[in-house]
């Protein structure tokens, strides 16, 4: 039996995870998932690849971005109700994402650990900073094959930051549902395609520190996919929205 061993969402991207028991989703993807994000002066997005310490600073928020809730480091809670300001849309990972700056006290917290000035930014819609894929699926097996390259055991799913993590999976066996629909929770989803890997996945998902060289290691065993891309689980367009829980069965249609 294949069902769900841990579903993650980050109220803002490149912060701590969350794990929730269950989750809402939508056509639009869960709605408080990478609803914000933090721009630099020069509007560049500053997630874990450009700042790992951020990867400590845990958040929440309510599904309708109204508020959010900063927890750093030291145990220090920063939290205030969201109010758009100006207007601002930004280039993230071959994509233009729109959005409103937020003022308040988020910037000033977030600026040292970041090690530069950063801005709060509220997407315009729900889902975050996603246009599709709204839901990324990964299996033990997959994680475990990884840690037999690497040699150091099953490889932590969170270096991933997939939205639902699977148990009771054979090597990759989420490959094999490409081109196919599945069934989970209340939910159906069309498994899309394979998800390219980037640098965030070398980091550790607790300090944000590089420690561990996952894409030579998804190289050495996989290759590239046309010349250029490391594939590490898949992607879920969502067909029938439901509430997704953990422990809730997969099954193929």
């Amino acid at each position: 039996m294949i069902a769900v061993s841990r579903l993650s969402v980050a109220p803002v991207k490149g912060l701590a995870l969350q794990h929730p028991d269950s989750i809402e989703l939508t056509d639009h993807g869960v709605r408080e998932d990478r609803r914000f994000f933090f721009i630099d002066d020069g509007e560049r997005v500053v997630d874990g690849l450009l700042a790992g310490p951020l990867v400590k600073v845990g958040a929440w928020a309510p599904p309708d971005g109204s508020c959010l809730r900063l927890t750093l480091p030291d145990g220090e809670v920063v939290e205030a109700d969201v109010t758009p300001s100006e207007p601002v849309e930004v280039g993230m990972y071959g994509r233009r994402v729109a959005g409103h700056v937020i003022d308040g006290p988020w910037a000033a917290a977030l600026s040292p650990l970041a090690g530069r000035n950063v801005r709060l930014v509220r997407t315009d819609e729900p889902g975050g900073t996603r246009t599709h894929h709204h839901a990324s699926l990964v299996s033990d097996g997959s994680l475990g094959r990884l840690g037999d390259q690497l040699g150091v055991g099953t490889v932590d799913g969170r270096r991933f930051r997939m939205l639902i993590e699977l148990r009771g999976g054979g090597d990759h066996e989420e490959d094999t549902w490409i081109g196919s629909r599945v069934a989970l929770g209340d939910t159906v989803m069309l498994i899309s395609g394979p998800i390219p890997r980037c640098a965030i996945t070398t980091h550790h998902p607790d300090s944000g520190e590089r420690d561990l060289d996952t894409l030579r290691a998804i190289r050495e065993y996989r290759g590239l996919r046309d010349g250029k891309d490391l594939d590490f689980g898949v992607y879920g367009e969502v067909e029938r929205p439901g509430r997704v829980a953990v422990g809730d069965e997969l099954t193929v249609l």
